[in-house]
């Protein structure tokens, strides 16, 4: 792993943990702030800073329009989802965006059974894809970044998870959109947000379900990971509840040790982002991961416990293929 990265990762510190049923998280706690100045998406559009459309009147599935007209950089997180246009979509990867630019960004389609317009922009959802939704999609974009350098996803990986979130949660939509499954569900995830309330200073989460580590999320700026918190909560509390709690699983702090051990073995690829900075992609035996760096700083770094794209089975474990890539 990236000694910059890795030295990140090292000095995590871990909060008290905190559960509801069959999830569990602990809150991360990064050993120094940020050093870049940026806002989130939500802030951005909530100050009618940020435009984002369709690429033209026709669009592309794939691929959105984004006019940012702050004059300081926008981090958009991987999985945020975009409401409007000809169909909702969700963000492939972590894009620190430029100010005063104009950026063409790579998504995915969460909302299969509509094309046609209901709005000229998109606006924020509040919510970013549910994890299995970001695991998969995580999966074929690390494939597509590091064979062709395009941050592309598996469509219909993609779909598949829809609509097994669909099924499993017994959610019916007319445009098969991952949103009608949030909404129908909104009263739980209100539960879990106030189980996994944010703790001043928290720059992440570790999220465990039935005492098995699935997920970590960490933001250099714990001022941005404020915003994002509730978005990530409800990201893995989706897919949670479809777990029956497993018993009494006996969480200790030195698992977090073992965790953090166990993907500092990870083998990297390293490319450029789709705004600034770098886009590393990780994986182990059992873990994939990536991170966003900007001039030294871990803009946003998370990891998945490995999942096979396109099999029905969920939670299968699968060993992500690897190849060195040594930046010039």
């Amino acid at each position: 792993m990236d000694v910059l990265v890795g030295e990140y990762l090292k000095g995590l510190e871990f909060g008290k943990l905190q559960k509801l049923n069959s999830m569990a998280v602990f809150p991360v706690f990064a050993n120094r702030e940020s050093k870049i100045n940026y806002i989130t998406l939500n802030e951005a559009i909530e100050r009618d800073l940020l435009e984002i459309s369709e690429l033209d009147a026709a669009g592309a599935v794939p691929e959105l329009l984004v006019n940012n007209n702050s004059d300081i950089p926008v981090l958009i997180l991987d999985g945020e989802e975009l409401l409007g246009a000809k169909q909702n979509r969700v963000v492939n990867t972590s894009i620190l965006l430029r100010e005063n630019s104009k950026t063409v960004i790579p998504v995915s389609c969460v909302e299969q059974g509509r094309w046609s317009y209901n709005s000229d922009k998109f606006v924020d959802s509040d919510r970013i894809a549910s994890y299995n939704v970001r695991n998969i999609k995580s999966a074929s974009v690390k494939e597509s970044v590091e064979t062709s350098g395009r941050f592309k996803s598996n469509q219909g990986a993609v779909w598949d998870e829809v609509h097994k979130l669909q099924n499993n949660m017994k959610v019916e939509s007319p445009t098969s959109a991952m949103a009608d499954v949030y909404d129908a569900k909104n009263e739980d995830l209100e539960n879990y947000l106030e189980a996994f309330e944010h703790v001043e200073g928290q720059n992440g989460l570790l999220v465990l379900v039935n005492g098995k580590i699935i997920g970590l999320d960490v933001v250099s700026s714990s001022s941005a990971y404020k915003k994002v918190h509730k978005k990530l909560i409800k990201s893995y509390a989706i897919d949670s509840m479809i777990q029956k709690p497993g018993g009494e699983c006996m969480v200790k702090p030195e698992h977090t040790d073992e965790f953090i051990s166990k993907i500092l073995k990870s083998d990297e690829t390293i490319n450029d982002s789709v705004g600034y900075g770098f886009d590393y992609r990780f994986a182990t035996d059992s873990y994939i991961g990536s991170s966003l760096v900007y001039h030294d700083d871990v803009i946003h770094v998370s990891f998945f416990k490995g999942m096979e794209p396109n099999n029905g089975n969920q939670g299968n474990m699968v060993r992500y293929s690897t190849r060195a890539n040594i930046r010039q």
